[in-house]
């Protein structure tokens, strides 16, 4: 991902997003287009969003994907997580309908160009959010999950998932996925 020259305020980078052909994160002044995904990716983020919606709709949470964006003030952040799940009521941003502030749970599939951002920098961004509570890394090339969870003295605790067998169990929400579920339906290459 290039970062654009031109340095913008979030003001411009929000009205910019609306007539935007493809999304851009935003971060501090700078508005970085945000790479295509692929049909593993995509997969992914479908099955695993269809099996979360279906697990939580009677229960006072919301689940939503990449579209939705997702603002850290703290940090003058505007980003796109793959899936978020949020509990009720949603809080927006201040005069949107389309950035929320308040993520539970956030689910990134991994990609080669963005994969280091998304374990480092972008998951320091993710804990300044303080309803965040679990961190779920989906690696779109093998059957492996890594979950991290903060628990109740603000530490965050990693657990790994890895082969068709295994059984992600979510740590804030009651929810459980097979990894053969979370991969359902696709072609590694």
């Amino acid at each position: 991902m290039q970062a654009t020259q031109t340095r913008y305020s979030s003001e411009e980078y929000l009205e910019r997003e609306k007539t935007a052909e493809f999304r851009s994160e935003y971060r501090d002044g700078e508005i970085i287009p945000m790479t295509g995904g692929t049909a593993n990716h995509n997969q992914i983020v479908n099955n695993f969003c269809v099996a979360l919606m279906l697990a939580l709709k009677s229960q006072p949470y919301r689940v939503y994907t990449i579209d939705l964006r997702l603002s850290i003030p703290e940090k003058n952040i505007y980003t796109y997580p793959d899936v978020m799940v949020i509990a009720t009521p949603v809080i927006y941003a201040e005069g949107r309908r389309d950035t929320i502030t308040n993520s539970q749970i956030i689910i990134e599939v991994l990609s080669r160009s963005t994969e280091s951002y998304d374990r480092g920098q972008k998951f320091e961004y993710y804990r300044r959010v303080d309803s965040f509570r679990e961190y779920i890394l989906i690696d779109q090339y093998r059957y492996y999950v890594e979950q991290f969870s903060k628990t109740e003295d603000g530490k965050w605790w990693l657990s790994e998932y890895e082969g068709d067998g295994a059984i992600l169990s979510l740590s804030s929400v009651e929810f459980q996925i097979s990894l053969s579920d979370i991969y359902e339906n696709l072609e590694f290459e």
